[in-house]
């Protein structure tokens, strides 16, 4: 074979070969752009609702009894606050207390004094009436006798003398049982004081009892730790933050899709999650939230292709159970791909039907 004819088939060859490996990738391109027809998707990271554990007061931490990564349960004690200055303040709170309740029996015992002082007062106002009578009786008859002549005048002077003596003494006793009842009423407002302050003493017990309660940090909520913010020995302010726990039962991917798109997403449509750290397998989710408001809007809209540029984000929650069910494996901040179901009547493509590990 000629030089010129090896020449002509090694060039045919190479056509071929390129022809092949163009319609090679042009097939895979196609492929490509079918696989995702009827779809829309945006990239997210998974995320979790986080809670922050704080002190209610400001003071020491005594000591912290997690570690980052551990998993919590709802009530379960987490770190503690030093309590000296709380357990002081409760003790003298209760003694209060005490002293109210004892003031409360002394003021009882002061309305029975002046209930027995008052009765008292009672009984000298009653022979003072006797006493008075006695003596107005005494007056009459001498007045008699001095009209008949027989008693002196001396005598008439003298009995009369005795009935003002009488009627003094009688407004004295009555002035007394007055006062007697007036000291009953304040006796009575002393109790009324006494009471209101031992309800007062037993708010502040109460109140010092739910300050030590607090210096207990407790999970709110299921979870896992994420991060330890503070050590103990320090001394943090009111609200200070101890540790950051992550809720694993509450997760959730964000991403964005166009106007044309989030119009028709509702909530609770499917959601395929396919994490870039883990490409083979595909996580369901739905949606919960679609924003009401764009979050990324050009300063004017004025042509069709500018309102294309309107993007809106969509919130996909994870089922709780399967959360559970994989609770170890979950991890927040990993990147991905989200997708949903953009055309009426599309389907899943095999490559984005659920697959979960074992």
């Amino acid at each position: 074979m000629s030089n010129n004819s090896k020449k002509k088939t090694l060039t045919l060859l190479a056509v071929a070969a390129a022809l092949v490996l163009a319609g090679g990738y042009a097939w895979k391109q196609w492929q490509a752009s079918h696989a995702n027809e009827g779809l829309a998707g945006g990239n997210g990271r998974i995320e979790a609702t986080e809670v922050d554990i704080a002190t209610k007061l400001g003071g020491r931490v005594e000591e912290i009894l997690v570690g980052e990564g551990d998993f919590v349960k709802a009530g379960e004690p987490l770190a503690r606050m030093q309590i000296t200055s709380l357990q002081a303040q409760y003790d003298e709170a209760v003694a209060g207390k005490d002293r109210a309740v004892h003031n409360v029996a002394a003021s009882k015992a002061q309305v029975a004094l002046r209930q027995s002082d008052h009765a008292a007062a009672l009984a000298v106002v009653a022979q003072r009436e006797a006493d008075l009578d006695a003596a107005q009786r005494r007056l009459a008859r001498s007045e008699t006798l001095t009209r008949e002549g027989a008693s002196s005048a001396q005598e008439l002077d003298d009995d009369r003398a005795r009935v003002r003596g009488a009627q003094a003494a009688l407004k004295a006793a009555q002035a007394q049982a007055a006062a007697a009842q007036a000291a009953i009423t304040a006796a009575q407002a002393q109790v009324t004081g006494a009471d209101s302050a031992v309800v007062a003493a037993q708010a502040t017990v109460q109140r010092v009892a739910a300050e030590l309660d607090d210096s207990t940090l407790l999970a709110p909520r299921d979870g896992r730790v994420q991060f330890r913010l503070a050590q103990p020995g320090e001394v943090l302010g009111a609200g200070g933050k101890v540790l950051n726990l992550v809720d694993l039962a509450d997760v959730y991917m964000s991403f964005f899709l166009p106007e044309t798109v989030a119009g028709r997403v509702a909530l609770g449509s499917e959601v395929r999650i396919v994490l870039d750290a883990a490409p083979q397998f595909v996580i369901p989710a739905k949606v919960s939230f679609v924003s009401a408001t764009a979050q990324f809007t050009p300063k004017t809209v004025e042509t069709a292709s500018e309102r294309q540029k309107l993007m809106f984000r969509v919130k996909a929650q994870l089922d709780p159970q399967l959360l559970q069910k994989h609770l170890t494996q979950v991890k927040t901040g990993l990147p991905g791909q989200a997708w949903v179901l953009a055309e009426p009547g599309a389907q899943w493509p095999a490559h984005l039907q659920v697959k979960l590990p074992e």
